[in-house]
Parts: C-alpha cells; sequence; structure tokens
C-alpha cells in the first residue's frame, strides 16, 4: 500500500488525465490545488486530501480515496476519488476570450484578463 504520491501521478493513475505529461502541464499551468494551494506536479497527495482541477472550461473537486502510483482500469479508479460538487460547464465570465489576430499583442490590461480566465 502507498501511503503518498505525486499528484501529476495520481492523477493519471485514477484517469482525470489522459497522460502524465499532460497532468504535469496541468500543475505547470496553475490549474491544479491541493488543499486549496497551487500545486506542482511533484506534490504529494495523501488519503482525505481535496485535488482540484480545472480543465477544459470544468471545474473537479475530488477527493483522495485511495493513493495510487501506477494506472488502473476505470472501474477500480472510480473507487478511488470521490467527487465533490459538480463540474461547472463553460459560462460567459469563463468563456475564452476570442481575440482578432490581426490585433498583435495583447495589451497587459489584456493579459491581466486572460490571467484572471485561467484562474491565476
Amino acid at each position: 500500500m502507498v501511503e503518498h504520491t505525486r499528484v501529476d501521478r495520481w492523477l493519471w493513475a485514477v484517469r482525470v488525465f489522459p497522460t502524465r505529461t499532460s497532468a504535469t502541464e496541468a500543475c505547470r499551468g496553475g490549474h491544479v490545488e491541493v488543499n486549496r494551494s497551487s500545486a506542482k506536479a511533484s506534490a504529494r497527495v495523501a488519503r482525505g486530501d481535496r485535488v482540484v482541477v480545472r480543465f477544459g472550461g470544468r471545474v473537479r473537486d475530488i477527493e483522495v480515496v485511495e493513493v495510487l502510483a501506477r494506472r488502473v482500469s476505470a472501474a477500480v479508479a472510480a473507487t478511488c476519488v470521490a467527487e465533490h460538487g459538480t463540474a461547472r460547464g463553460r459560462t460567459e465570465e469563463t468563456a475564452p476570450v476570442a481575440r482578432d489576430r490581426s490585433t498583435g499583442r495583447p495589451t497587459k490590461r489584456d493579459r491581466r484578463a486572460l490571467d484572471r480566465l485561467r484562474g491565476r
């Protein structure tokens, strides 16, 4: 039995992300929180920890029921997580900002708006 593991490995093992690389990139991009603090890919998770993942316009609030170091089947992965709340879909305020490509580089104001949308 494993007591703790890296958050990117755990997210991949319970099939939140299709590859470990995509889980690592989500952590690097600030889209993963462990116990209400932004998490690097190397952050440790243990039983009872809460992991919030933002991707594709959705937010998933997951509790670690079982710590896994290896990828398992979807049926087993479903027993290792507990979903809290509902997955929120895209709303107007979280919808991506459409910019015309011919407008050049984003201004400081535009970058700050993008950062707010990304949850940074």
